[in-house]
């Protein structure tokens, strides 16, 4: 049991992943979480009011279940199969992170800096959350697909689009990390 606490090497991760990509192309499907955004609208009535979201919801059922796997193994892995010692990130980050005064996220996904109930009360923060939001969720269906439907999916199918997606997003968090990110916080 203790082989599935903490996290797993690349080699073991990437070769299921690997497998799940191979199994969903011999089942004619495509990998993407963004998409369910899509479907869920349409299942909710969406489509009485945009075009968008008239087409047949009930062909992506399959990726609602993946959606609800994905929500229900993070919950198992992080009550049942973690060490308890949370998300690990570099002491060098961490050193930035305190330059911009953001306190070190210690085991957490993000810093109570960005999501604590403090936060939520700073004007500046929730316009940085909305317009962060707003960009990604822009950003997702211009480039028609999410990064782990593009370096997942489009990537191990060969697609150009993917790649320059992928490109695009890696240079973007760069920008991010390390141009304007710096800019906000300092």
């Amino acid at each position: 049991m203790y082989s599935f606490y903490g996290t797993w090497p690349w080699y073991i991760s990437g070769f299921i992943i690997g497998l799940v990509m191979l199994l969903l192309i011999y089942f004619g499907k495509t990998f993407g979480m963004s998409s369910n955004l899509r479907t869920m609208c349409s299942v909710l009535g969406a489509g009485k009011n945009c075009d968008f979201f008239r087409f047949d919801w009930k062909s992506q059922r399959w990726n609602l279940v993946v959606v609800l796997g994905a929500m229900i193994g993070g919950w198992i892995a992080v009550n049942y199969l973690s060490d308890g010692s949370g998300v690990n990130i570099s002491t060098q980050t961490i050193t930035e992170l305190q330059e911009m005064k953001i306190d070190a996220p210690e085991g957490k996904l993000l810093p109570e800096t960005l999501a604590g109930a403090e936060a939520i009360q700073s004007p500046k923060i929730i316009a940085i959350l909305l317009l962060g939001g707003l960009l990604v969720g822009f950003g997702t269906r211009y480039a028609g697909g999410c990064t782990s439907g593009h370096a997942i999916t489009g990537l191990s199918n060969l697609q150009l689009p993917s790649l320059i997606a992928v490109v695009g997003f890696f240079i973007g968090g760069l920008i991010m990390s390390w141009l304007v990110l710096p800019l906000i916080f300092n």
